[in-house]
């Protein structure tokens, strides 16, 4: 008893000289609230405790509390003489106030606050050398704590005894927890908690499909990740069989992943290792049969059972999950992304009530990790979002509050926010992976909990509870823990609807921050300026491809998804990856617009004052196209100039020539532009110009034979008019190779198709012509005899190479 008395004394005295209690509401370094500081060896305190297990978690009267955890000797010399015991909470009064738990999770050391030490239970320590450890286990008597009333109660470990160095008896280190003690009395309105249940992952779906035998495509995937994750074990397995227990979630999935999950419920394949980037079409040779049907079509059953649950809430995210934050800081004002914004949130709740067979809400906006300012609430207004998630953080209550109001509140012109609570969120922003970690979080929920609905105990309110978009399978199932221990003594599980349509607190921050208070940790991983003009680009280079397909749904929405997927909150994580998808779609997209194309030449010779140029456009799509028109363009029209430009109608996989009469007025090289434009309001230049030089020759200067010029104009008139006349009727030229001469082009100027041998394009002038176009034979020939252009047999390409092919065929 003496030794009692004297750690009694001891404990009073520290109690006046070190008591030093942490402001209200403060949190320890990183913005996630911790139960309590680490403890730092140091030659006074070189014990560090922890607590792994509370049994139970909320004590009851006349009950026992049984605590597990481990002693480590984290000092320089040995102990001697030591023990763990359980201090009895300090004067025997709850933490009445939120900032009370605070204070004493912010302490990192024992004081005289932590209580006074119980004479049992004990638990002798043997002589621990530095670095060792060993287990603890006490059972205390609820009875013995002196728990006055219903509360919220410090429970503190520590060990006592002395050192080899240090031969005072003293307080070695220590560990503290939170126990709610709830003996039943006066009945508190509980209070509703809201808690988001997120279900996001990287983008796996590409551009690209394969189209089989059938006609029918087949999707292809980046990866393979999502078969591990859908089967048991894996994290959205386990996140789906973990909620699918608790009552009265709110569902956040992005859409895009239950998409991707449909896909692999069918066959489908995934790209080779490093070859996501490259953009080519999707072949047997490039990608591999994905492995995850059985498991994605399990999983899907498991959440479309999960969700329908009536007490429970799904709300769609815009397809693809776009990062609202780097939007509306970075691309704001690029034209194609409000336009991908809404796209999205309308394909966001087709996709989810399809796929689900469930009714969601889609208008709610959540930005990363819920930062928001002024931008990013006006860009979520813009794209239909009356509702914001916003992190407490970003919209912190007033320090003259002595309570926590409601979570959602007004935020100006029309919009409410919903408002999730730092410090409770904050305990499940991390991978709560071991015991202590776990304990720490359950016991500090249950106590905020707790202490929020006996605030003011007949007003109930609303509490959000938003873990972050990639929660882990431990953290989940703490938070399902915490949820169903608290649920039904002083919370309530509530819909995101239920809180977000109560009245909101008068007296509660409505206040949104400018873009300058935006955190700089989080702006540091937005996607960039140049991320997202090159995403925008994308959507102004598929809308030029779409004017000119005929089967436009082929392309149309894989590519927006994919689009949209450029620009995926979970890229933020995931940079390299994220870079690499971009990439890919952007180069994919080049592949099937280069696939209409004016073939590359480089000299042509026109030889005479008047004839044709002849160019050919190649189509390697699986599709017609139309609403196209070739415009060639002298870059000296007052030696040579060309006619007006030419519609063309291309069928699938075709090669046509259009014929452009040239009238040319000096000898010499002049350079030619041959561009591909859109028809229609507004035309586009398609694809990329090709250019190429004609080289004139033979032309008269006009002072030559003055004498002899009647006669031997005649002569040329004559043998000019033979010619004419061999060819209307039908007999090719000897050179197959040479001009069609003056004859005018087939269907008044818009090009036709027709078989094309395997030479190159030509031009042809009133006495013959030649072309190199330097591409070896990869260019398709005209046929120079014919009063029609030429084609390529359908089905077939006039260089040999592997086309686009069926791959603009690129939706499921």
């Amino acid at each position: 008893m003496r030794r009692a008395g004297l750690r009694l004394a001891a404990a009073c005295a520290a109690a006046l000289t070190l008591f030093t209690a942490a402001p209200a509401g403060a949190l320890p370094s990183g913005g996630n609230p911790r139960l309590a500081a680490d403890s730092t060896a140091s030659a006074e305190y070189p014990v560090v405790l922890s607590i792994e297990s509370l049994a139970p978690q909320v004590a009851v009267p006349n009950g026992a509390v049984t605590i597990t955890g481990h002693v480590t000797n984290a000092g320089k010399s040995a102990l001697k003489g030591a023990h763990a015991a359980v201090r009895k909470p300090y004067s025997g009064k709850p933490l009445d106030r939120r900032s009370d738990l605070a204070n004493v999770a912010g302490r990192t050391s024992p004081i005289g606050s932590d209580g006074v030490e119980l004479d049992s239970p004990q638990y002798a320590l043997p002589e621990l050398n530095p670095g060792q450890t060993l287990p603890y286990t006490l059972s205390v008597a609820v009875n013995d704590l002196g728990l006055s009333s219903s509360g919220v109660y410090e429970l503190a470990v520590d060990a006592w005894g002395s050192t080899a160095d240090n031969s005072h008896d003293r307080a070695l280190g220590i560990a503290r927890s939170f126990l709610p003690y709830n003996p039943g009395g006066a009945e508190a309105q509980p209070t509703k908690v809201t808690t988001l249940w997120p279900l996001v992952h990287a983008p796996v779906l590409a551009a690209q499909t394969v189209a089989d035998s059938s006609e029918q495509s087949t999707s292809v995937l980046r990866d393979d990740s999502l078969a591990a994750e859908f089967a048991p074990g894996g994290r959205l397995y386990e996140l789906v069989d973990t909620g699918s227990k608790l009552p009265g979630l709110t569902w956040v999935i992005d859409p895009d992943l239950v998409d991707a999950a449909f896909a692999m419920t069918k066959p489908y394949r995934v790209q080779n290792p490093g070859t996501e980037s490259a953009g080519k079409p999707a072949r047997d040779d490039n990608t591999v049969p994905g492995t995850g049907t059985a498991a994605a079509t399990a999983w899907l059953d498991k959440l479309r059972a999960a969700v329908a649950k009536p007490e429970n809430q799904v709300v769609a995210l815009p397809y693809a999950d776009p990062d609202l934050a780097s939007i509306a800081h970075n691309g704001a004002d690029l034209p194609g992304m409000s336009t991908a914004l809404n796209k999205a949130a309308t394909a966001g709740r087709l996709t989810v009530e399809g796929r689900l067979s469930v009714d969601t809400r889609s208008d709610v906006a959540w930005p990363y990790q819920g930062y928001v300012d002024q931008q990013i609430t006006g860009l979520a207004q813009q794209a239909g979002s009356g509702l914001v998630l916003a992190s407490g953080a970003s919209m912190p209550e007033p320090d003259s509050l002595n309570y926590t109001p409601t979570a959602v509140r007004p935020i100006g012109n029309g919009q409410n926010a919903v408002v999730a609570d730092e410090t409770v969120s904050g305990l499940f922003q991390r991978d709560l992976s071991s015991a202590k970690d776990q304990t720490e979080a359950t016991q500090r929920f249950l106590a905020e909990t707790f202490a929020i609905t006996h605030e003011q105990p007949q007003n109930p309110r609303g509490l959000l509870v938003m873990p972050p978009r990639e929660l882990s399978v431990a953290t989940a199932k703490v938070l399902a823990n915490a949820l169903q221990t608290a649920a039904g003594k002083w919370i309530a599980p509530a819909r995101l609807d239920a809180v977000a349509q109560s009245s909101p607190d008068p007296k509660a921050g409505t206040g949104v921050p400018a873009a300058a208070d935006y955190p700089t940790q989080a702006r540091a991983s937005e996607l960039s300026a140049a991320d997202l003009s090159g995403t925008d680009r994308i959507q102004y280079d598929l809308d030029t491809l779409m004017r000119v397909l005929t089967l436009p749904q082929r392309v149309r929405g894989p590519f927006n998804a994919a689009m949209v997927r450029s620009l995926s909150t979970e890229w933020r994580s995931q940079a390299p990856a994220g870079s690499a998808y971009r990439q890919g779609v952007k180069m994919y997209l080049q592949e099937l617009t280069k696939a209409v194309q004016v073939p590359p030449k480089r000299v042509v010779t026109l030889a005479g004052d008047t004839g044709q140029l002849q160019v050919s456009v190649r189509n390697d799509l699986t599709q017609t196209v139309t609403n196209l028109k070739l415009v060639l363009t002298s870059t000296q029209p007052n030696r040579l100039r060309v006619g007006k430009e030419e519609e063309l109608v291309l069928p699938a996989s075709q090669s046509a020539t259009l014929r452009f009469q040239a009238e040319a007025h000096n000898n010499g090289p002049v350079t030619m532009t041959a561009q591909l434009w859109t028809t229609g309001p507004n035309p586009r230049a398609y694809g990329e110009a090709q250019t190429f030089t004609v080289e004139v020759t033979s032309v008269t200067n006009g002072v030559l034979y003055v004498f002899a010029g009647a006669g031997v104009l005649l002569l040329l008139a004559a043998l000019r008019f033979m010619r004419q006349r061999k060819r209307r009727d039908g007999r090719p030229h000897e050179d197959g190779d040479q001009p069609v001469g003056d004859a005018p082009a087939a269907g008044g100027g818009a090009a036709a198709a027709e078989p094309a041998p395997d030479r190159a394009d030509r031009a042809g002038g009133s006495s013959g012509s030649s072309e190199s176009d330097g591409s070896d034979g990869d260019g398709p020939t005209d046929d120079a005899a014919g009063d029609g252009p030429a084609r390529t047999p359908r089905g077939s390409s006039p260089d040999g190479r592997d086309r686009a092919a069926s791959d603009e065929k690129v939706g499921p």
